[in-house]
Parts: C-alpha cells; structure tokens; sequence
C-alpha cells in the first residue's frame, strides 16, 4: 500500500518505492518550501495529483545528465550561431511555468503542473531555489525551462516550446551556465528518447543518491541568474 503523508509526516525510506509503478513512494503532505527541499534533496519529486493531493516519487532508474555529456548537435549549434533567440536566465518564471503546463504532452490527458504546483515553484523561485531559462523571438516568449538549484546539483522539471528548438537552446544555455558554476549532475527524473538525445542517460538509484548527498551539501549562490556569464560563441 502507499502511504499516505499527513503534514508533519516524514518521507518513507526511497526503497520503498513501487517500481510496478514508475517510482511512485507515497501521497499527501503538502508543497511548502520546506517539504520541497528536503524531497529533492532525498531523492523524491512531486509529480500529479490524485483527489489534490500530491504524488511523490523515486524512480528506479534514474535519468540524469552529466552537462560534459551533453550532446551539440550540428543542426542545434547552427541555431545557436544564427542569433535567431534571445536568452534571459530568470525574467519570467511564471512565464515558463505556465508555457510548460500549457504544451500538450504525448500519453498525458491534461498536465501535472497544476495551480498549486505552480505557486509552489514560483515561492521556490522568490526564495532562490528555482530558476527559468527562456527563449525569445521579437520579445515574444517561444520556449524556456525551469528547474531547481541545490549546491551543485540541477534538478530540471520541464521545459516547452512554441517554436523549432526553443527549449533546445534554453537547454544548450543552461548546460554552459552549469559548466560555468561547476554544477556535476543534472537529475532529468525519467527517461524520455528526447533527453536521451541530448546525452542524458539511466543510473542506479543508489547511484544518484550517493552522488547527491555530496552536490547538494556545496554551497552555492541563491541570487538570480543572470545570461550575462555565458556570452561566450558556440
């Protein structure tokens, strides 16, 4: 049976987790900044909701990308050298929230990233934590990504676009405004062909943990992000 999390509740152990069931580990708690933090920082992400109340997940494997792994396409740094999107790091994370919530997803029926999550990640984003990157055509936001930030660690939740490779060049920036920070792992959650494509790739999940424990414990900046440190050519 999965447990069911009251608001003061601890996170059961992530070896618990059903794996007949994607990683699912347990429901209920709540979204607070608190309950979010200390969830990535074990391992766990909020994904749906069932009857409102969140579902909490550790898959078994974990999808990850390693940002000297990435893969620059040929076709993808022609974009990138063509100057045809405008980068900004952080100017418009509701923007991109709700870009990502509104983008039809293959097998999904509506989306995950409902009002409340929303305003979860938007406090994460007023406290620090979470950050935006966003592409832009003639001042019209075209696609972008938003994730969190914890030490050295990446943790990326979605992305969108409204036009060919948007989120890919949101993608290329973020990888070198990682590099820059010496960020080491980027947790991609599950697997998908598309972030394959990019150079993501499955771990164990004890992998990824014992990884973690020591990205997350760097310390890092909280201040917004700023495109400014990666002007660099592709």
């Amino acid at each position: 049976m999965i447990p069911f999390l009251g608001p003061f509740d601890p996170f059961p152990p992530v070896e618990s987790a059903r794996d007949d069931m994607g990683g699912l580990l347990a429901v209920g708690a709540d979204l607070g900044p608190d309950r979010l933090l200390d969830a990535y920082q074990r391992g766990i992400f909020p994904w749906g909701t069932v009857e409102g109340e969140p579902l909490w997940y550790s898959p078994d494997p974990r999808m990850v990308l390693f940002p000297e792994e990435f893969r620059l396409s040929r076709s993808l740094q022609k974009t990138l050298r063509s100057g045809d999107f405008a980068v900004r790091f952080d100017s418009n994370f509701a923007g991109v929230m709700a870009g990502c919530a509104e983008t039809p997803r293959p097998g999904q029926d509506g989306t995950w990233i409902t009002p409340d999550m929303q305003n979860a990640y938007v406090r994460l984003h007023e406290l620090g934590w979470a950050h935006s990157v966003e592409t832009y055509v003639e001042g019209d936001l075209v696609g972008g990504l938003y994730g969190l930030a914890i030490g050295r660690m990446f943790y990326g939740e979605s992305m969108f676009s409204r036009r060919n490779d948007a989120s890919k060049v949101a993608f290329a920036h973020l990888i070198r405004y990682l590099s820059i920070r010496q960020f080491e792992m980027i947790d991609c959650q599950m697997r998908t062909e598309h972030l394959a494509s990019l150079g993501g790739r499955e771990i164990p999940r004890s992998t990824f943990l014992a990884r973690l424990s020591t990205l997350t414990a760097a310390h890092s900046s909280r201040a917004a992000w700023s495109a400014e440190e990666i002007r660099l050519s592709w």
